[in-house]
């Protein structure tokens, strides 16, 4: 079952501007998704529009089932906006509060789950102090808390770990994950994709108001062309003959105690050099498959038009 799902989904602002451009999106529920595009792709847009902010040109989207032109379909779902602000009079405890009510919590329930959140994100001992005195990363696990409440099905987390310190970052990955064991789809609009290689259980590129890609990240990266295989070897002197080859025709890189680090791109190229090392009596320690990052995935499928190139040679 696809807990949100998109058909031709479009929308175009005043002044024919083409935010997004038939998206066809579909995110299984129960699943960690991300969305990832570079600034002015649509994703802040199609993250409005499943929710009702912004009202679609064309198309059609459901939500927990239900069609997103619906108020029911926003039912048990949080939110985390990018940039939020809340007022600055308010304490922690009364952020949580104030949304819990929103999200149809009251008494002891109410209290309950504010306490609950609040420890989740690591700001049990800040409940009282008010949001005006947090620094930006602290006001993120606020915004992070208020989002649970509720115990929603579906959480949408825009920017979630933006001025957020590597600790508190690392926290806030535990949080995501203990939200989807329990059953929540998690959504999250990052620009960070280091996070979203850690946590996502499958992502989306977007670029131009389309989607350019889905899948796990595991396909994202695999599915690049020109990853590449190393030849990992251990040796003492290469031949000179061969070590020119390797220089030359292979970019071949010197490592600590005599290793020795070649980049290959094809099939050919590999059982070529094997013999040749067998040949010259050298030791080959490994041949062993390399794939992109995320990262440089991601600039290999929509970096081309913007002058931008991938540094094959960090390949992992």
């Amino acid at each position: 079952m696809y807990v949100i799902e998109t058909n031709q989904l479009s929308k175009t602002y005043k002044g024919g501007v083409q935010a997004l451009k038939g998206v066809n999106l579909q995110v299984p529920k129960g699943c960690c998704f991300g969305l990832l595009g570079p600034n002015g792709a649509g994703k802040s847009t199609l993250v409005k529009v499943l929710l009702g902010i912004v009202r679609a040109s064309g198309g059609a989207a459901t939500l927990r089932g239900i069609d997103i032109r619906q108020a029911a379909a926003r039912e048990r779902v949080g939110y985390l906006p990018e940039g939020h602000r809340f007022p600055d009079y308010l304490t922690a405890e009364g952020v949580c509060r104030y949304f819990g009510a929103l999200a149809g919590l009251s008494g002891q329930a109410l209290e309950r789950q504010v306490a609950e959140k609040l420890e989740i994100v690591g700001l049990s001992e800040w409940r009282d102090t008010k949001v005006s005195k947090f620094s930006k990363g602290m006001a993120q696990r606020v915004g992070v808390a208020q989002s649970l409440l509720g115990d929603p099905e579906v959480i949408f987390l825009d920017e979630p770990t933006d001025g957020v310190d590597p600790v508190a970052r690392q926290g806030l990955r535990f949080v995501i994950r203990k939200a989807t064991e329990a059953g929540a789809t998690v959504f999250i609009n990052s620009h960070l994709l280091s996070e979203i290689e850690l946590l996502c259980d499958q992502v989306a590129i977007v670029d131009k108001g389309e989607v350019l890609r889905q899948g796990t990240v595991s396909e994202l990266t695999a599915g690049v062309a020109g990853s590449k295989l190393v030849v990992r070897l251990r040796t003492g002197e290469l031949p000179e003959a061969l070590w020119t080859k390797f220089l030359d025709g292979y970019a071949a890189e010197r490592e600590p105690d005599n290793w020795f680090r070649v980049g290959l791109e094809t099939e050919g190229q590999i059982s070529e050099l094997i013999d040749e090392l067998r040949a010259a009596d050298v030791l080959i320690f490994a041949v062993e498959p390399t794939r992109m990052n995320l990262e440089q995935a991601f600039i290999e499928l929509i970096g081309a038009d913007r002058g931008l190139k991938v540094d094959r040679r960090e390949a992992v």
